[in-house]
């Protein structure tokens, strides 16, 4: 090639890239606002600002967990660094890609890894990652299906194939879920009665009655009183396994009241991260406790979860177990979902 031709060439190239690197797009941003406290806006950003990666993800779907509403909301140290763009998962397409692993134009799934805690997440047009943080999203499942899911659904379906592996069967009795209006405990019912179990849902708030038996499909509803009738720290065994999100004195219940060499799976703290519990359960009729993680879950196990979700919940979650919001709304929402205001997921659209 000319020289002048080779010349041509390379300025078009570094006009390309300089192009991809300063390209604007809207994104949720956390500062400090100099004052003690936290500013949260909709700006227009660059690609400049992301952070390193070998990927770069045009994002269509995010969704609201409890996680993101603690760092939007400032409740919690869930935000390591500032400013932030928050959401600890996402769906899109894959623009760019120096990743072995994902090529242009890849349908992804992000869940976890840091993102939207110390590294720019979900609530922004771009993302940019590192490609071994990436699942495939589902031939059968949508990005907005998968983002109705998201971290819960998926965290929801880890716990329900520990309890399975654990030897959990429909025909050894109810399983508990508790928490279970909430977006882990929503998606942890549809796919037990999936699965042909039966199921005892746990809600404090007697509202959620009629959603959790007509949408979810929970043979029964309890409230957190009646996991262990007396309260006994070796009480009746009633349930073969427990899915729960909750922590503090509604899983030590829960311990408990759990039947012989049946499993406990905890995956949450959202009524306290202390526990405290007899030893009876564990010695006397050989309950297993499991802790479910889903931030730096390897691959295969990631895997497995999206490939069961999509078979069996290939619409993800639909009608009233849903709301849609934009990234404008995501302050408001977050505050009501740490009020306990919403039900199931709430997703978030980026595309528009």
């Amino acid at each position: 090639m000319p020289a002048t031709e080779d010349t041509a060439l390379s300025a078009r190239h570094n006009r390309d890239d300089r192009s991809k690197r300063s390209e604007r797009f809207d994104g949720l941003l956390v500062c400090d606002d100099g004052k003690g406290g936290r500013a949260v806006s909709v700006e227009r950003l660059s690609a400049d600002q992301l952070p390193e990666g070998d990927v770069t993800v045009q994002v269509e779907w995010s969704c609201l967990n409890y996680k993101d509403a603690l760092g939007i909301t400032g409740s919690g140290p869930i935000l390591r660094r500032l400013p932030m763009v928050p959401g600890v998962d996402f769906a899109g397409t894959v623009t760019q890609s120096a990743s072995p692993e994902v090529a242009i134009g890849d349908r992804v799934i992000l869940n976890g890894w840091g993102v939207g805690e110390t590294r720019w997440g979900g609530f922004a047009k771009l993302a940019r990652v590192e490609g071994a943080w990436l699942t495939p999203c589902p031939a059968d499942m949508s990005p907005r299906a998968a983002m109705s899911l998201g971290t819960a659904g998926y965290t929801a379906m880890l716990c329900v194939q520990a309890l399975r592996d654990c030897g959990l069967t429909p025909s050894g009795g109810p399983v508990l879920v508790t928490g279970a209006s909430g977006g882990v405990g929503s998606v942890a019912v549809l796919l037990l009665k999936a699965l042909g179990h039966e199921v005892t849902a746990v809600t404090s708030r007697s509202t959620e009655k009629l959603y959790l038996l007509d949408e979810l499909g929970a043979d029964s509803v309890i409230g957190p009183d009646d996991i262990n009738p007396g309260r006994r720290p070796f009480g009746k065994p009633l349930w073969s396994g427990v899915i729960d999100v909750c922590g503090g004195d509604i899983l030590t219940q829960a311990c408990a009241a759990t039947r012989y060499g049946g499993t406990v799976a905890a995956c949450g703290l959202a009524a306290a991260a202390e526990f405290s519990s007899s030893v009876m359960p564990f010695i006397l009729r050989g309950v297993g406790l499991l802790g479910i993680d889903s931030v730096m879950r390897p691959q295969e196990d990631r895997i497995r979860a999206w490939e069961e979700l999509a078979l069996l919940l290939p619409q993800g979650l639909t009608g009233p177990m849903t709301q849609e919001i934009g990234l404008h709304e995501l302050t408001c929402a977050s505050e009501a979902l740490l009020d306990r205001k919403l039900r199931g997921r709430t997703v978030v659209r980026l595309d528009a």
